[in-house]
């Protein structure tokens, strides 16, 4: 099962926002910023981060934020427009757990197939001893023409085990977990993207935990 997406299983790192006592959460590729928002009211001592290239779907919740607490606000909750290719150095080396759900594009790409460069940009911006949970749901028959502009293969935990493993491990993340699980026994995820997703039985959702292993001088880990 997936490691709950809204709870640190880590300890804080030294390098935590100063608006949080219990660890840095960021999501990368938001979307509406659903999950960044509802985990953030639910645990207002952690600092969530939603990163998206696309600040459309983000317009109402950003202004949402603002507000009282006991208007809906909260005061933990940062959102970012920025692709994975070029993450802030702001947020090098900040965060204690990193959250890729339901990609597409260049972010899908980059985590089904193991593209080094991409994820040591995740890798950056992780703390010693992160964890990155990362959850697919692309269905290559339904999916068809996304699955072949990235020249993806089916994602089976053969592939994960042969080609991923060590491909995560070169961008310094070492898979401590993976797995797919039913469309039927899917757990709840807040956003609109999931939840339209997950009304196909056929669908399954693919998962992987990793944890942000050592860095060497030439910025690989080992």
């Amino acid at each position: 099962m997936v490691v709950p997406s809204d709870n640190s299983i880590n300890e804080p790192s030294t390098n935590s926002s100063d608006h949080t006592g219990e660890g840095v959460i960021i999501d990368i590729g938001t979307g509406d910023g659903r999950f960044v928002y509802q985990s953030a009211r639910r645990n207002p001592n952690k600092f969530y981060i939603g990163i998206d290239p696309n600040v459309r779907p983000l317009e109402k919740i950003s202004e949402k934020i603002h507000r009282k607490p006991s208007k809906g606000g909260s005061p933990n909750v940062m959102f970012i427009q920025a692709a994975v290719e070029n993450l802030p150095p702001e947020l090098d080396a900040v965060a204690d757990e990193v959250h890729v759900h339901f990609p597409w594009g260049s972010l899908l790409r980059a985590v089904v197939v193991g593209d080094v460069a991409l994820l040591q940009n995740l890798r950056r911006i992780c703390a010693a001893d992160a964890l990155l949970e990362v959850v697919i749901g692309i269905d290559p028959v339904r999916d068809k023409s996304e699955h072949e502009r990235l020249g993806l293969q089916p994602l089976t935990l053969e592939i994960v085990d042969a080609v991923l493993v060590p491909n995560y491990a070169a961008a310094g993340f070492e898979i401590i977990e993976r797995g797919v699980i039913a469309a039927s026994e899917w757990p709840e995820f807040e956003t609109s993207w999931a939840k339209r997703l997950q009304g196909n039985e056929q669908r399954p959702l693919t998962y992987l935990i990793a944890c942000a292993s050592s860095i060497n001088a030439e910025g690989v880990g080992f």
